[in-house]
């Protein structure tokens, strides 16, 4: 039997569609590829993305960095010492990129100008952190990733 080229490019897409099908099927039911997003209520959170860049502006144009210090006692963040401890709030958001049932908040709640989060919270890996932070009604920001 004789194949003229007409049915040879219909056989050619056929087996193109049937290859891309296949993968497609494969993917969308292998258990091993985690379709989650980044965080539950991702839709919510893209909303007060302005807040957050305009807290992070904040930090840069008045100065006010938060230092991070790995301590034998576990992770140390260091505040500005110009300000007062008492007058400053917020929380402190650890983020795990390999494990979301490791992600926590801290509040920040301060008797001097430096919070220690305990060695036995943070396991050995990447840690997202941001720290937002108020101080007399204006809001800071900051963000970092570590390796702990």
């Amino acid at each position: 039997m004789k194949i003229n080229w007409g049915t040879a490019i219909v056989l050619a897409f056929i087996a193109f569609i049937g290859f891309i099908l296949y993968f497609v099927v494969r993917m969308g039911t292998d258990d091993r590829a985690n379709h989650d997003l980044v965080t539950e209520e991702y839709y919510k959170e893209e909303l007060g993305y302005q807040k957050e860049i305009d807290a992070e502006n904040n930090a840069n144009a008045d100065g006010l960095n938060i230092e991070l210090e790995k301590t034998v006692d576990g992770l140390q963040l260091q505040f500005p010492e110009t300000l007062e401890p008492q007058k400053i709030i917020g929380t402190v958001s650890l983020y795990r990129p390999s494990n979301k049932h490791l992600d926590f908040d801290l509040p920040v709640s301060l008797s001097n100008t430096h919070l220690l989060i305990p060695d036995k919270r943070l396991l050995d890996g990447r840690w997202d952190i941001k720290v937002f932070w108020e101080y007399e009604g204006k809001a800071y920001l900051h963000k970092e990733s570590i390796t702990y």
